[in-house]
């Protein structure tokens, strides 16, 4: 299964690097939030008061989590494309471990995810965000294990779904409540209590809590433990649920 998931990664992964085009224009979002939205909270004393940093201090772990939510949460598209076209049916009449081949696409996923996070740090670094080493590989850590919980939902999805059409609608609705909920854009503690309890019901919340408080250099607060908690249980579930899909898928 390690061997086949490897094998199944650097595919993945040259197809990738051969296609720059295509990680350079799934950063033009992030980076315009960066540069067009951050400056904005500059503006705002209730955020100062709130979050206790700088604009791009508070923002930019958020904005780890906003790309992981929009650009993983999409990689069934290709999924489904490869399924209509025969390619899995040539791979699934193969020796190769089909746990391997869900693996070796999820791990690319984590890699281009961990790629772009990098890149957006390293914009944010002149812009006046400061981060300790140690949070930050924590951060990293915790951005991977996020990308494995989004590309199994993601995957299993796909493959239940098979129509490109109905994936990308279920995925647009989905994803735009938990990026309003998960405190991303402005902090959640400045919503009604209403709002405050229901946010509480996103896991991205407690992921992008933790990944401020590593930003911050606080690695035994409550908020990161809580945060690695949720993100890894919720993505050992759905990678069991992403195998049994992929079996089934088989059948």
């Amino acid at each position: 299964m390690v061997r086949d998931a490897r094998i199944v990664f650097a595919r993945y992964f040259l197809r990738s690097v051969k296609s720059p085009l295509l990680v350079g224009v799934s950063l033009v979002q992030p980076v315009l939030y960066l540069l067009l939205f951050a400056p904005l909270l500059r503006s705002i004393p209730s955020l100062s008061r709130v979050a206790g940093a700088g604009a791009y201090q508070w923002f930019v772990p958020g904005l780890m989590i906003q790309i992981a939510l929009f650009s993983i949460s999409s990689g069934g598209w290709s999924l489904i494309s490869e399924l209509r076209s025969g390619v899995l049916e040539r791979l699934w009449v193969t020796p190769v471990s089909r746990v391997g081949l869900l693996l070796g696409r999820i791990l690319r996923d984590a890699a281009t995810l961990l790629a772009q996070a990098a890149i957006i740090v390293a914009i944010s670094l002149p812009l006046g965000l400061a981060a300790k080493l140690p949070g930050l590989l924590l951060a990293f850590v915790l951005v991977a294990v996020l990308a494995l919980l989004m590309g199994a939902v993601s995957y299993a999805g796909a493959l239940r779904i098979r129509s490109e059409d109905t994936f990308g609608a279920l995925v647009f609705t989905a994803t735009l409540p938990l990026l309003l909920l998960s405190g991303v854009l402005l902090p959640i503690r400045l919503a009604p209590m209403w709002l405050q309890r229901l946010a509480d019901l996103n896991p991205l919340l407690y992921a992008v809590d933790a990944e401020r408080a590593l930003f911050e250099g606080n690695l035994t607060a409550a908020a990161v433990a809580k945060g690695f908690l949720v993100v890894t249980g919720l993505a050992v579930l759905a990678a069991g649920l992403a195998v049994r899909e992929f079996r089934q898928a088989m059948i």
